[in-house]
């Protein structure tokens, strides 16, 4: 018995070979033919096999009533325009190809912890084409942080001090100012979407501190607040590649 169950598991195949012979009922021949014993074996299909995990690179519909059951939604939207009517407002500031007289009279300036734009701090004239003149007699005190702010601005001067007044020769524009304009728009653009990356931190935290509501609810607040961040800061880079382009001169 035990070494026809082994042949039953080792062979897949039994062939009988042995030739049975007729058979007589009723004083009739009843022929036999010789059969074979085959062993089949069905695979299992997986279902899933070859398919994306579920919900994999669905787009995600942005849904303000269910964010709101978690988080201040207007606020959300809110902070995050701040954050790019800001990158906006520093590139009309300080990414001027040519150096205008407006760029530099709205050039914010940081003295005693308080901000002010520098034509509230000096009386600025334009010379000629090619020279500004910036006049402290009433405030001298304020040169190094407008020094400063100058320096930092992007804008590409180097003025000259005599006294209480700041000679600013308007560079020419080179490929190499076209260039460092640029450069300063990325590091703007880099500051706003690092800015709308918190925000977005900053309400996911919000949201799943939330208590007496269902995990299933934060988890997809969770990613309606990511997918709302990620429609700003694809805002964001718009504005930067349209500048970028502006000032290398596409």
């Amino acid at each position: 018995m035990t070494s026809l169950l082994l042949q039953r598991l080792v062979l897949p195949v039994i062939k009988s070979r042995n030739v049975v012979p007729n058979l007589f009922h009723m004083n009739e021949a009843i022929p036999c033919t010789n059969t074979s014993i085959s062993s089949v074996r069905n695979y299992a299909k997986n279902k899933d096999r070859g398919k994306d995990k579920k919900g994999k690179g669905q787009k995600v519909e942005i849904n303000p009533t269910m964010i709101a059951e978690l988080v201040d939604v207007n606020k959300l939207k809110s902070k995050c325009q701040e954050a790019i009517e800001k990158m906006r407002d520093d590139f009309a500031k300080n990414l001027s190809i040519r150096s205008t007289t407006g760029s530099i009279e709205s050039l914010p300036v940081k003295y005693e912890g308080k901000d002010y734009e520098l034509q509230e701090l000096a009386q600025i004239i334009r010379k000629n084409p090619k020279t500004l003149v910036i006049d402290f007699t009433s405030f001298p005190q304020v040169i190094p942080d407008v020094l400063k702010a100058i320096h930092s601005s992007g804008l590409n001067l180097n003025p000259q001090q005599d006294g209480t007044r700041l000679y600013v020769p308007v560079p020419k524009v080179t490929k190499e100012h076209r260039e460092a304009l640029a450069k300063n728009a990325k590091a703007m653009y880099i500051k706003c979407r690092d800015t709308l990356k918190d925000i977005q931190n900053e309400f996911i935290k919000k949201s799943k501190k939330q208590t007496g509501v269902s995990e299933d609810l934060i988890f997809n607040v969770t990613k309606q607040i990511t997918a709302l961040s990620d429609q700003y800061q694809a805002d964001s880079k718009t504005i930067y590649e349209t500048k970028h382009n502006e000032l290398i001169g596409k």
